[in-house]
């Protein structure tokens, strides 16, 4: 999807720096996480739910 070097990646890294400052950094990288952990468990739940309901129209 997106292709990030190491150049865009330190100027991105450099603008939350002075927007966000180094106290909050950790914090913000840690809501994000966890932010992502839950959208892949609810995709992952999904995707568990339609191939259940695909494997017992298949049985019937």
């Amino acid at each position: 999807m997106f292709r990030f070097g190491m150049g865009e990646l330190l100027i991105i890294l450099l603008i939350a720096l002075v927007l966000f400052g180094a106290s909050k950094l950790p914090e913000i990288g840690k809501a994000l996480g966890k932010g992502i952990k839950e959208f892949k468990k609810a995709g992952k739940e999904i995707t568990d739910d339609i191939e259940e309901v695909t494997k017992e129209s298949e049985k019937k």
